[in-house]
């Protein structure tokens, strides 16, 4: 049976890694997939030195819209990230009746309902196993192993930078800044790393996941991003004491009210797995009704994990690309009209319990105030500790673990706590969860 035809569009870290794989494991994956499947064309802006890299017998262009268009190609692998000229290139491949494997995770979560649409339309099949989690198979879990369980959540440390940059602030003691600066000296960040400490990395994955889990259509719009960047030393210190240690964690729930997609620091108990992830390691927990809580753990990018998904797309696609479209599995693991157009729910209407780390003056009464306060908007009091302050020191940290309360009452209550005159500077609120 003759070899399954691939064009790669870029060939930076992960598209050669994707080479690398095919070459060294090339007998292995053939005894897989059924026939061979060979690289013969790679569409790059410096094909000359890329040439220097790859063997004889495949082609290479500077041109993505020859390799998108040529007839001796059967899938096309998307590896150059972003959203333009990744989107225009991926649909016309997909007009021109090839499949595609993407492991572009922006692309997806802003444009994946046209995309998979634009596939579904001619029979073609669109794969994105790397696009999250990078070598974790965590959509192949949702999609296929889980497809028994109607999913309840998924909370994951889906960014290995802030993953890092949080495990070596708790490690050290350092500030949030000294701690980036030696994860972009070590290539765990980029020069301009607000991608990743803002949250958007993370809620781009966590996007296409919750339309995996959920079957609902993707909708990046909604998700909730906080990032870590205004994270302290303290805070990190303060959870340890508490049992507690901070996580980038993207969470998406299905409620009796609608939706939550969020990405935000959270407070995970130490005796969680998740808890004990470090690193630029990724993890992610998915709670079913009838299996349980299950973990998938594993690196989250570079260029043979990621590679690795890569290949078992090119796979799987490889196995059933001659079956009937309408019995192969579906891109978000519903039937295209089986989707549903549940309510989203903003960050506002979420209920979870909270810790608060709060300035204030050394004085009586202050923690009365406080408390009374939150009373006064159904937020009642967990756990509470005062640091001592030092000797001749006028004020100290109050810190306190709420109950679960609506976001909504904790916005009102905290404008309240920072109109006091003995609250010295804006309240630290940090979400906390408990994922039973």
């Amino acid at each position: 049976m003759k070899p399954i035809r691939v064009g790669l569009l870029g060939f930076g870290t992960v598209g050669r890694g994707t080479y690398e794989i095919l070459r060294r494991n090339q007998e292995e994956i053939q005894r897989r997939a059924g026939r061979g499947i060979e690289i013969v064309k790679i569409a790059v802006r410096d094909a000359a030195r890329a040439r220097t890299v790859v063997g004889a017998g495949i082609e290479v262009t500077d041109s993505p819209e020859q390799l998108v268009g040529s007839a001796g190609i059967d899938i096309v692998v998307e590896l150059i990230g972003g959203c333009d000229p990744a989107r225009a290139l991926v649909l016309e491949a997909i007009g021109n009746h090839k499949h595609v494997v993407t492991a572009n995770k922006a692309l997806l979560a802003v444009h994946g309902n046209e995309i998979f649409a634009a596939a579904h339309r001619v029979g073609v099949m669109v794969a994105f196993e790397g696009a999250v989690a990078g070598g974790i198979p965590i959509i192949k879990a949702l999609r296929e192993g889980l497809t028994a369980n109607r999913i309840e959540w998924i909370a994951g440390i889906i960014n290995g930078t802030s993953n890092f940059i949080l495990s070596q602030m708790r490690a050290t003691g350092a500030s949030f800044e000294s701690v980036l600066e030696q994860a972009q000296a070590l290539g765990y960040a980029e020069a301009d790393p607000r991608f990743d400490i803002d949250g958007v990395d993370a809620a781009h994955k966590l996007t296409i996941l919750c339309s995996i889990a959920f079957g609902v259509p993707i909708r990046f719009e909604a998700a909730y991003m906080e990032g870590i960047g205004k994270l302290a030393a303290a805070d990190i210190r303060y959870a340890e004491q508490l049992g507690y240690r901070i996580k980038l964690l993207g969470i998406t729930k299905r409620t009796s009210h609608g939706v939550e997609l969020r990405v935000h620091p959270t407070l995970v108990p130490m005796q969680r797995l998740l808890a004990s992830v470090e690193g630029p390691m990724n993890a992610v927990l998915v709670k079913g009704d009838a299996v349980g809580t299950t973990l998938y753990y594993g690196p989250g990018a570079g260029a043979e994990p990621t590679a690795s998904a890569v290949v078992a797309d090119l796979v799987d696609v490889t196995r059933t690309h001659t079956a009937d479209p309408d019995n192969r599995v579906p891109h978000l693991a519903f039937q295209p009209d089986a989707l549903v157009n549940l309510p989203w729910l903003g960050i506002e209407d979420t209920v979870t319990s909270y810790y608060f780390r709060m300035r204030v003056a050394d004085r009586p009464g202050v923690l009365a105030d406080i408390a009374r306060i939150l009373a006064d908007h159904r937020i009642s009091i967990d756990a509470m500790f005062q640091r001592e302050p030092s000797e001749g020191e006028n004020q100290t940290d109050i810190i306190l673990l709420t109950h679960e309360a609506l976001e909504r009452d904790v916005n009102a209550a905290l404008g309240r706590i920072e109109t006091l005159p003995t609250v010295l500077a804006p309240v630290i609120r940090i979400r906390q969860e408990e994922l039973l």
